[in-house]
């Protein structure tokens, strides 16, 4: 009984976030909202099955925004959080609060490897960077 619940609600938080993304994002930030629902459906608490889905659509799709630099208007795709807001209808504190307590469940970071973008990761500083004897160095300094 409680599974088919947990799998009821995460495909309707689902569909609410790919709304969001089809109409504003593009098909890389769908698939990043479902892997990131997905991770949180896998919780031993499942934290969406209280509160609004609303709120837990807008602050993942926020949570994403905020380490790929989505907010930024020399990106693309570019959204504002007004924007998110508006579409779910929640207030922007309610979608900053839960994108935080998100982006700490899971120790996101800017240029985290399992929810960056490609051209997100394809830019990211640390690409040029390595580890020899707990010391980071530049790759071309190894040459």
């Amino acid at each position: 009984m409680k599974d088919s619940k947990i799998l009821e609600k995460k495909a309707a938080l689902i569909e609410l976030a790919q709304g969001f993304c089809r109409e504003h994002l593009d098909e890389e930030y769908e698939q990043l909202v479902v892997k990131m629902i997905e991770k949180v459906g896998r919780k031993r608490a499942v934290p969406f099955m209280s509160g609004k889905l609303e709120v837990w659509a807008a602050g993942i799709v926020h949570a994403l925004g905020t380490i790929n630099f989505l907010f930024d208007k020399s990106t693309h795709p570019y959204v504002s959080v007004h924007d998110i807001c508006a579409y779910f209808g929640t207030a922007q504190s309610t979608t900053s609060q839960k994108s935080k307590a998100i982006r700490d469940m899971f120790k996101l970071g800017y240029f985290d490897n399992e929810f960056s973008t490609s051209s997100l990761q394809e830019r990211s500083p640390f690409n040029n960077l390595v580890s020899i004897n707990g010391f980071i160095v530049p790759k071309d300094m190894l040459k």
